[in-house]
C-alpha cells in the first residue's frame, strides 16, 4: 500500500542559517513551505551550542579581563565569576532567542516547522520520521540545510571527554567551573574555549597535534595572536593523544610527544577536534554527489539536481552561520528564478573570526598565501600600540595588516588581532568583496577615537 503524499513547494532539511533565511523569503513570496529539524526549533546549531551562547560565555570573560587591566583604579582585580549563574544567564538568552524565533514563525503564513528527521526517497521525495509516524512529502524543491555536528574521533576513552555541545546547549553538562581543563584540539573552538575558561581562572591544558595552533590560519597572525593569551593556558604542539583515563572524577590524558608517552590531567577533558557534516539518509542514494567536506555544489548552491540546494555546514564550504544566512538566500533566489543560477554565494569573501581573549579576524587573501600562489602583495601596516582607543582600554597588544594588489592597490585581504577584532573585519570584508583600493580607504574619514580609524591608516602606511 502506498503512502500518501503531501504536496509542498519547498521543503528544508534542517532549521538552521541555512534554511530558515530561505524558508521566510520563499513562504512570503507565497509559495508553501516546510521545515524539517530534529530539534524542533529555529536556528540550528548556531543557537543551541554554537554562535550565541558561546559568544554569552566569552562577553563575561572579556568584562572580567577589562576589570583586571583597570584594578589600579579600584577596579577589583580579584573578581570572580559565579559559573552557574553565567550557565543560567546563557541558558536564558537561548531560551528568550527560541521565543522570538517562534513568534517569527507563527506570524508568517505559508510556512510550518516539523519536528522530524528527513530521509530522501528519491529526488522529490522526502519522508519525515516525527513522533506521530511517517510523513511523506512531494517537494518542488529542496534545500538541504542539516548542518554539521561534533567529530569526536576513534580515540580510546573518548566517551570520558566532554563536546562543546555539553558545554553550550541549553542545561548544559557542564554547570560547576573546573580548576583544571584539558583541551585536544588547537582549532579555533578549542582556543577560543581555553581563553574563555583560563580567564575565569581555570588552568588549561591544549594539546594540538601538528606544530601550529589555528592550523590552516596565517601563521603571521597567529604568531601575533597567541602570546596575547592568557599565561593560564599551557599550548602543547605535536601532542598525538593516545587514550583518555578517567580517574575519579579526574580525566587523564595520555599523548605522544617526540616518542615519548605524556600526560595530561585535569578535572575535565574537552574534545574538540573539528565538526563534519550531517548528511540526510538517501542523499548519496538517489545520485547526490558527497565529498570530503560535504555534499558538493558550486556558487549556484545546486546539487546535481538543479531543484535541490545544500547551503551551510552541510556543503563544507564556508562553515559559518553568516556565510550559511547568504547561502540560504542564494537558494531562495534560485528557486524564485526557476532553478536558474541567478544568484551566486562568494565563498572567497566571507569574513571570520576567532574569537578568543583577545580575538582575531581575517577575510581574502594574506601575504603567506600570496606568497604560497607566488604572488606579490603589498602590505600595509597598523599597531595597536599607536590606536588611541586601545590605549583607553589598556589593549594595545596586535593590530591590523592589510593586502593590496600591486599596480591597482586593490584590497585582497586582511586580518586583525586584538580590540574588536571582530567588528573590525565586517567594513574590510566589505571593502575587499567590492573591490575597493588603498585610495578608497585612506580617503574615508572613518570616527575618532574609534579602532575602525586604524584600517584607513593601514592603507595609509603604503603611500
Amino acid at each position: 500500500m502506498t503512502m500518501q503524499r503531501e504536496t509542498v513547494d519547498v521543503l528544508t532539511i534542517g532549521a538552521g542559517g541555512g534554511a530558515y533565511p530561505a524558508a521566510f523569503r520563499l513562504a512570503r513570496a507565497g509559495l508553501s513551505v516546510v521545515m524539517t529539524d530534529p530539534k524542533g526549533v529555529m536556528s540550528g546549531n548556531c543557537l543551541y551550542e554554537g554562535c550565541v551562547p558561546s559568544k554569552a560565555i566569552r562577553e563575561t570573560g572579556e568584562i572580567l579581563e577589562s576589570q583586571r587591566r583597570f584594578a589600579d583604579l579600584g577596579l577589583s582585580g580579584q573578581v570572580q565569576v559565579d559559573y552557574p549563574r553565567m550557565v543560567a544567564h546563557k541558558d536564558a538568552i537561548q531560551a528568550r532567542r527560541y521565543a522570538q524565533h517562534a513568534q517569527e514563525l507563527a506570524t508568517c503564513p505559508n510556512l510550518q516547522l516539523i519536528p522530524g528527521s528527513a530521509r530522501f526517497i528519491d529526488p522529490h521525495t522526502v519522508a519525515v520520521a516525527t513522533g506521530e509516524g511517517e510523513r511523506r512529502f512531494h517537494c518542488r524543491h529542496v534545500i538541504i540545510a542539516s548542518g554539521a555536528d561534533v567529530f569526536v574521533p576513534p580515540i580510546p576513552g573518548a566517551e570520558h571527554c566532554l563536546t562543546s555541545h555539553d558545554l553550550y546547549k541549553p542545561d548544559p553538562v557542564l554547570k560547576i567551573l573546573p580548576k583544571r581543563m584539558v583541551v585536544i584540539g588547537g582549532g579555533y573552538i578549542g582556543l577560543e574555549t581555553a581563553s574563555f575558561f583560563a580567564a575565569f581562572g581555570t588552568r588549561v591544558v591544549l594539546l594540538q597535534k601538528g606544530p601550529q595552533i589555528l592550523s590552516g590560519m596565517d601563521p603571521n597572525m597567529v604568531a601575533t595572536l597567541l602570546p596575547l593569551l592568557s599565561p593560564n593556558i599551557e599550548m602543547i604542539l605535536n601532542a598525538d593523544v593516545e587514550r583518555v583515563e578517567a580517574r575519579g572524577s579526574q580525566r587523564r590524558v595520555y599523548y605522544r610527544q617526540g616518542g615519548a608517552e605524556q600526560q595530561a590531567e585535569g578535572d575535565v577533558a574537552l574534545m574538540a577536534v573539528g565538526r563534519h557534516p550531517v548528511i540526510p539518509a538517501g542523499t548519496a542514494e538517489i545520485g547526490i554527489e558527497v565529498g570530503k567536506h560535504g555534499i558538493v555544489v558550486g556558487p549556484s548552491l545546486q546539487t546535481r539536481f538543479p531543484h535541490i540546494y545544500a547551503a551551510g555546514d552541510v556543503n563544507g564550504q564556508v562553515p559559518l552561520f553568516h556565510a550559511a544566512v547568504r547561502q540560504s538566500l542564494v537558494a531562495a533566489h534560485n528557486i524564485l528564478g526557476g532553478d536558474r543560477a541567478l544568484d551566486y554565494a562568494d565563498f572567497h569573501h566571507v569574513p571570520t573570526t576567532i574569537f578568543t581573549l583577545p580575538g582575531a579576524a581575517y577575510i581574502g587573501l594574506t601575504a603567506t598565501q600570496a606568497a604560497a600562489q607566488g604572488m606579490e602583495v603589498i602590505a600595509g601596516a597598523y599597531d595597536f600600540s599607536e590606536d588611541s582607543r586601545a590605549q583607553i582600554l589598556e589593549a594595545m597588544g596586535g593590530g591590523i595588516r592589510l593586502f593590496f594588489a600591486p599596480g591597482s592597490l586593490r584590497l585582497l585581504g586582511g586580518w586583525i588581532v586584538g580590540i574588536d577584532a571582530g567588528q573590525l573585519i565586517g567594513e574590510i570584508g566589505l571593502a575587499v568583496a567590492k573591490g575597493l583600493t588603498a585610495h578608497d580607504l585612506a580617503a574615508f574619514a572613518d570616527q575618532h577615537p574609534m579602532s575602525a580609524e586604524g584600517i584607513g591608516k593601514a592603507a595609509r602606511s603604503i603611500f
